[in-house]
């Protein structure tokens, strides 16, 4: 294993705790597992299988962890190995979604259901886990909700102060309430993201604490396994294509690190196209891609999906990396959009944030366009839990309109209950 620069090649040795190279170039994680393809994918089917045996027992949190079944391709060696679990997230399929996007063969990764409500999850347990064996005293992230909730989980589990950085007035509470609730120092900033991560990447240059936004080549690592997962979960034969929420665009890069790694393994055979989806309100990525990313641009970002309103992504490079190497295609989504989409995944009993319903959104729009074939096969990433923007959630059942179900107030009597079961 060894740790470089994406831009200038320079290494690093693996103890090191920065994010980025003196050239500016963002960090890479190389892997040279001795195992063949064979003897991987059965080790990773073997842990699998014993997950559920190992849930409730002492020490039994890393066996169950999604994430560390796949450790010969995160964080090798030994050390603290911080696991809730987490991973081992469901793929749903559900009729109306799938006849809403306009394929037949969906399926929805719903990385909400991880400890603390998203994604998240995945690359803080390796990034905590590596700093905490490598020296860190203390951490640090800039966050629009989701990260701050995983690194404050994450650093009360290794006993490590927490710093996070908030944009004010712009984090819906139930984030907010995670980070304070497990311990996290937490800053509101008069400034919007952005502004929060030049602060931390400020902080640690000058005040040594280690960042841990997704800028953090070890959040790419742990990050690598949603992909690594649904491949496993469907037998190492992977879809056409691959929906995700693109904010800060560490999924995105992360997703075409494990396919490519995966396909030169020997994991698979060929590698799915990942479709990246941007809110249009927060869409320089998407503005990018237009160009052949021959110039990047930075937004002032606005829109009602919050876990991806970010204007000025920090891990661009990474993921024109993984659009290049899979073929793969950006698109942007209206909060209309995005909302009617949410609607029916909400729907169908799943539920989900605002921002994870981008996926399913962008596929609808790229099957309209043509881009996506109806006989395809995909999956869609749900990011986060529907409880993440409560706020969002009732503001738009509060108006009227197809698929909203505002609740009523009604007096204490059963004749009033009875109306309503017998409008229904």
């Amino acid at each position: 294993m060894l740790v470089r620069c994406g831009a200038c090649g320079h290494r690093f040795p693996v103890e090191y705790r920065g994010s980025a190279c003196p050239c500016g170039g963002l960090l890479d994680v190389r892997h040279c597992p001795e195992r063949t393809a064979a003897a991987l994918r059965t080790v990773f089917d073997r842990r699998a299988g014993a997950a559920s045996l190992a849930r409730g027992r002492v020490g039994g949190e890393v066996a169950a962890s999604g994430v560390w079944r796949f450790r010969e391709l995160l964080l090798p060696g030994d050390g603290a190995t911080l696991a809730h679990p987490e991973g081992d997230t469901p793929i749903y399929r559900r009729e109306a979604v799938s006849r809403f996007a306009g394929v037949a063969d969906l399926g929805l990764k719903h990385e909400g259901q991880n400890p603390t409500g998203s994604f998240k999850d995945r690359g803080m347990t390796v990034a905590v886990s590596h700093a905490a064996r490598h020296g860190a005293t203390a951490v640090a992230c800039a966050s629009t909700g989701n990260t701050s909730a995983s690194m404050a989980a994450y650093a009360a589990r290794a006993g490590l102060p927490a710093l996070v950085l908030v944009p004010a007035g712009r984090v819906a509470a139930g984030k907010l309430a995670q980070a304070v609730a497990y311990g996290a120092r937490t800053l509101m900033v008069r400034g919007d993201f952005d502004d929060c991560l030049r602060l931390c990447r400020e902080a640690a240059d000058e005040l040594g604490v280690t960042l841990l936004n997704s800028i953090n080549p070890w959040r790419i690592e742990g990050q690598k396994t949603i992909v690594l997962e649904m491949l496993q979960q469907r037998g190492w034969q992977p879809p056409d294509w691959i929906a995700v929420p693109a904010g800060n665009l560490g999924n995105t890069s992360a997703f075409g690190k494990a396919l490519v790694e995966a396909r030169d393994l020997g994991l698979i055979d060929r590698l799915p196209r990942i479709a990246a989806i941007q809110a249009a309100g927060a869409s320089p990525f998407e503005r990018s891609y237009r160009t052949d990313f021959r110039k990047r641009y930075s937004v002032r970002a606005e829109t009602v999906a919050t876990a991806i309103r970010i204007g000025d992504p920090a891990s661009h490079d990474r993921a024109v990396r993984s659009i290049r190497d899979t073929r793969g295609v950006v698109a942007r989504v209206t909060d209309i959009e995005i909302l009617a989409a949410k609607a029916i995944i909400d729907a169908a009993g799943i539920g989900c944030e605002p921002a994870s319903a981008a996926s399913v959104a962008g596929v609808r729009k790229l099957v309209r366009a043509g881009t996506i074939r109806p006989g395809e096969s995909v999956v869609a990433v749900l990011t986060g839990h529907v409880l993440k923007d409560a706020e969002i959630v009732m503001k738009y059942h509060s108006t009227k309109g197809r698929g909203r179900h505002s609740p009523t107030e009604i007096p204490a009597e059963l004749r009033a209950v009875a109306r309503f079961v017998r409008a229904s």
